[in-house]
């Protein structure tokens, strides 16, 4: 896809891939719960569109590693399926990556060799799917004389719609893995895992469940057994599974289901350090370690059980094969413990807003990305800087503003926070927790920007663009805003004072935001925030913007959208 400039605008309207783009589109749906209930959202007819596909037999013949997790929680299962596919890519296999969700492009989430799969090759398998859909969703007996699949009699007579929006991405994943004949298939589940469209797969090689948490419990449930019960539904009778250490609730559950379907279900423990010889993870944060020992087990099993014994050898041994170790230091996900710096401000400013991402949204990741943001910046400080604490903070459990002064520039550092996250989320239970973890490692927010986001309007693709400002409904991000100020107060015991006046901004910015308050300001757009962002750079010189971008990937795939080239 052709890449924005600094506004966030991309390819112009009529482009093959835009109407692409507009098809699938129109494929969205609101997400409902699948349970017994509506017999799993109508999970069976899945095995139909497999039919219509002919894709019965190639995924029978996949060698698959199927993952579920919780994607809110250290974003777990996106980064095992990542550290996988890096080792085994590594090993010289031909890797085929379907994960979710996409930040930028849709096609990150079909990766082949490492790398989004190329526009062309996404074109001709898009097309191929969904003409064969579409035509069956009209007339499903003038498609039977047109294709060779052996559709039975009685379903002919039957409604099969067309598959809803991630059901076509999981089917269209099949279809390119199995055309370019891809030696190992690497599947994160999208939501839950029963009734989820990867869980078409009979028979994978093995399958992990890595660390599970409290997410999307609108669908899966309001407890840690309700969401590994759903988890579960992707082991199979007596296909190796590996997990991570997990509470008490969730292992029983998980324990029992594995017992029920004659499952070896082994707990991993975290990589140690000392096996990668001196390198590091290139996947930031502590929790990553844990994720990438479970990628290690699912590609030991994986050689294994395929017949691959050159590497299993070591499984064992006191060091990892160099291929494991090169596939997890150069393992990559955009839009996890990412750091990026403004690409598009003027060169006199460049390197003076420098965005820190992670798309955490769970109460457990935003202490992971907490922890992760203030080790990242006290690191950078550390290289150039002397730090000095926070002034009059005696008796408070938070400042606003932790400024360290950097001995080679003359700048002061300012930690901003750009935040949004689905209603169906709870900021009661978000900001506090990133509040507080922050606070632990001395780090204190300046001002916190809240913004809608601009991917979610029913459009895939970075050419959809958000109603007109005029039109934003902003009730949710004032309902963020007043949570953040409360949370302010509740911890300075009422009494709410900056420690040092960095820059006076609020008067001016009245009219580019929704509500400016002392600590927070409500942005209409998120091109609105960065535009605040870019001239409070301009206007303070002598400041180094660090902006930390969390609580929702779409807001994430926005930022990197307008900041990135």
């Amino acid at each position: 896809m052709a890449e924005g400039d600094s506004n966030g605008s991309s390819k112009p309207t009529g482009t093959p891939y835009r109407e692409a783009l507009d098809a699938l589109s129109s494929l969205i749906t609101k997400r409902s719960r699948a349970d017994k209930s509506n017999n799993g959202d109508r999970f069976d007819v899945l095995f139909d569109y497999l039919k219509i596909l002919e894709l019965e037999e190639a995924i029978s013949e996949m060698k698959i590693i199927h993952v579920a997790g919780t994607k809110g929680k250290d974003v777990t299962s996106g980064s095992t399926c990542t550290f996988t596919e890096s080792i085994l890519r590594n090993c010289g296999f031909r890797t085929g990556l379907f994960t979710s969700p996409h930040l930028i492009d849709v096609r990150e989430r079909f990766r082949l060799d490492g790398m989004d799969i190329c526009e062309e090759k996404f074109l001709a398998y898009f097309w191929w799917c969904y003409d064969r859909l579409k035509f069956l969703a009209i007339n499903l007996l003038d498609l039977l004389v047109l294709t060779s699949s052996a559709v039975v009699q009685e379903k002919c007579t039957e409604d099969i719609p067309m598959p809803t929006y991630f059901r076509f991405l999981a089917l269209l994943a099949f279809k390119i893995f199995s055309a370019e004949q891809i030696d190992v298939v690497i599947l994160e589940v999208g939501l839950g895992g029963k009734f989820d469209a990867t869980n078409v797969v009979q028979k994978p090689i093995v399958c992990g469940i890595s660390s599970l948490g409290y997410d999307h419990m609108e669908i899966l449930g309001n407890t840690l057994a309700q969401i590994a019960g759903e988890k579960a539904g992707i082991l199979k009778d007596g296909i190796p599974a590996f997990t991570v250490p997990q509470p008490d609730e969730a292992m029983n559950v998980l324990e029992v289901k594995a017992s029920e379907l004659n499952v070896h279900l082994q707990v991993v423990e975290p990589l140690e350090t000392k096996l990668l010889n001196g390198l590091k993870l290139r996947l930031e944060g502590e929790h990553q370690y844990l994720n990438a020992g479970l990628a290690i087990a699912l590609s030991f099993t994986w050689l294994q059980r395929t017949g691959h014994h050159e590497f299993t050898h070591m499984e064992k041994a006191s060091s990892l094969p160099e291929q494991f170790i090169k596939g997890l230091t150069t393992a990559s996900l955009q839009g996890r413990a990412q750091i990026v710096t403004d690409q598009y401000i003027n060169a006199e400013s460049y390197g003076d807003l420098v965005f820190y991402l992670d798309g955490a949204h769970s109460p457990e990741s935003m202490e992971m990305c907490a922890r992760w943001f203030s080790l990242a910046i006290k690191e950078d400080s550390q290289k150039t800087t002397f730090n000095y604490p926070p002034q009059n903070n005696s008796e408070s459990t938070i400042e606003l503003v932790q400024e360290h002064h950097d001995g080679r520039y003359g700048k002061s550092s300012m930690q901003i926070l750009l935040f949004n996250c689905m209603s169906v989320r709870d900021p009661q239970l978000l900001l506090p927790r990133l509040m507080k973890a922050c606070a632990s490692h001395g780090v204190y927010f300046k001002k916190a920007l809240f913004v809608p986001n601009t991917s979610v309007y029913h459009k895939v693709g970075s050419h959809a663009l958000p109603p007109t400002d005029s039109q934003v409904d902003l009730s949710w991000q004032f309902a963020l805003q007043k949570a953040w100020e409360n949370l302010i107060q509740s911890n300075k015991g009422g009494e709410v004072k900056h420690a040092v006046a960095v820059c006076e901004e609020d008067k001016e910015d009245t009219k580019m935001s929704g509500k400016t308050c002392e600590n927070s300001a409500v942005f209409p757009s998120l091109p609105f925030a960065i535009k605040w962002l870019r001239e409070s750079v301009q206007r303070n010189r002598s400041v180094h913007y660090q902006v930390l971008v969390t609580g929702s990937l779409h807001l994430v795939g926005d930022v990197l959208k307008l900041v990135k080239k």
